[in-house]
């Protein structure tokens, strides 16, 4: 009986928590009508049968999580660096990436870490070629980029869900 209504509960308690936290407050209404989105968009998903991604090593996926920390905060401080000292020599460009990766989730995962990891963006990717494209804000050594994707993240992502 919760199961029907209430098909996803860790996707309902997060999509509450998002609601709060972009509304910056607890009152009542904001908390029932985050509770009444979060239970309506967990239905919605729940609509889409999305496959069940397989996890197979769960503790490469909590050092990933901590590398990736680690990069975001390292990688802030890099930006803050070349923001600050407006450097003209600078040049952002473009980097094509040959990927061995394939699993949906592990893409997405890729995705969310390029995108959050400060100077760098997802920009597209092609699947027939299984080659991404990254944007670069400082970009120096394309070899370097490529291998430290390939090194950093995809090796972690395909033998957590491959």
């Amino acid at each position: 009986m919760t199961r029907r209504w209430l098909p996803y509960p860790i996707l309902s308690a997060l999509l509450l928590l998002i609601w709060l936290l972009l509304n910056q407050s607890i009152a009542p209404g904001t908390i029932l009508l985050g509770a009444l989105l979060g239970v309506a968009l967990a239905k919605v998903f729940g609509l889409l049968r999305p496959p069940k991604a397989r996890v197979r090593n769960y503790p490469l996926l909590g050092l990933l999580f901590v590398r990736v920390v680690v990069d975001i905060v390292r990688s802030n401080i890099a930006v803050a660096r070349i923001i600050l000292r407006r450097d003209s020599r600078m040049q952002s460009g473009f980097v094509a990436i040959p990927l061995t990766l394939t699993d949906h989730y592990g893409l997405a995962v890729l995705a969310c870490i390029i995108t959050s990891t400060p100077g760098t963006i997802w920009v597209s990717y092609d699947s027939s070629a299984n080659i991404l494209l990254i944007h670069v804000l400082d970009l120096v050594d394309e070899a370097s980029w490529i291998d430290s994707i390939k090194q950093r993240y995809e090796r972690p992502l395909l033998e957590i869900f491959q």
